[in-house]
């Protein structure tokens, strides 16, 4: 486990993870290669390696009585199942307050439906279907990578990009699998978060199924694409939420939050795990 030294009794040091919502996957329901899978969350933290091939970021320094705001995005819809459709970005995760430089993970970008369409830039970058000659979308420096292009037939769909590794490309009818996340140990236990969300298969099947499989909540893991068919509806996957969690010795937590974060404790460590937005009070 980390150890925290120096500061004075106002200084309370603090590690930190921060993922955002990722992007929903896209949908198609037309005779054409799948759908592209929707990118990870913005992957930030103190803790151990960011996305995007980034190091760790440094420790934060709290202050005793400040306040502390937490906000946890949401994940992106999923493409509808109406048409050749993008899915949506998710929304960026944050946490400031006092004293600190306000920490923003990107949204995850959405994985491409239509024919003409790109996929989403983000935190990680969404995927792009494979029928025409389109661009993924492009990852943040230090937070995730790009999405998966694509081949230029009736292929899968592309995966969208994971804050550990670009999505990958389709080959074959089956979709891609979406960029590899990232492991963590901030809650003590090593957990890996941000996946880019895999691609449609070409026909008939989604990301994970007929429909895009959706990212777990707090995740911050991509919607899978749909696939394609020409009877029925084929909706893409929604993005999985992000989370918020900070690591403060157990010594110097004041016990003081608001939106229900769960505390538990790791070694010396108190251990705050936002899955929705709040406060805390150090």
């Amino acid at each position: 486990m980390t150890m925290f030294v120096g500061g004075g009794d106002n200084a309370i040091q603090a590690n930190y993870l921060v993922i955002a919502g990722a992007g929903g996957g896209g949908s198609r329901n037309g005779n054409a290669g799948g759908a592209g899978g929707g990118g990870a969350g913005g992957f930030r933290t103190s803790a151990g390696a960011s996305g995007g091939g980034g190091s760790a970021e440094t420790i934060l320094t709290l202050t005793a009585g400040s306040v502390y705001t937490v906000t946890v995005g949401a994940g992106g819809a999923g493409g509808a199942g109406n048409g050749e459709n993008n899915g949506t970005a998710g929304s960026n995760s944050s946490l400031s307050g006092t004293g600190i430089t306000t920490v923003t993970s990107t949204s995850g970008g959405y994985g491409a439906g239509g024919n003409s369409s790109s996929g989403g830039s983000g935190g990680s970058g969404g995927g792009v279907q494979s029928y025409v000659s389109t661009t993924a979308g492009a990852g943040t420096a230090n937070q995730g990578y790009a999405g998966a292009g694509n081949t230029f037939g009736f292929n899968g769909g592309g995966g969208g990009g994971g804050a550990g590794a670009v999505g990958n490309n389709s080959t074959s009818n089956t979709g891609a699998a979406g960029g590899s996340g990232v492991a963590s140990s901030i809650t003590g236990s090593s957990v890996t978060s941000a996946v880019g969300g895999a691609g449609g298969t070409y026909p008939g099947q989604g990301g994970g199924g007929t429909v895009g499989a959706a990212g777990a909540a707090n995740s911050g893991t991509g919607g899978g694409g749909s696939g394609t068919g020409s009877t029925g509806n084929y909706y893409g996957g929604a993005g999985g939420s992000g989370v918020v969690i900070l690591s403060i010795p157990t010594s110097k937590y004041s016990g003081t939050t608001t939106g229900s974060p769960t505390v538990t404790t790791s070694g010396s460590n108190t251990i705050i795990k936002f899955t929705g937005s709040g406060t805390y009070t150090a």
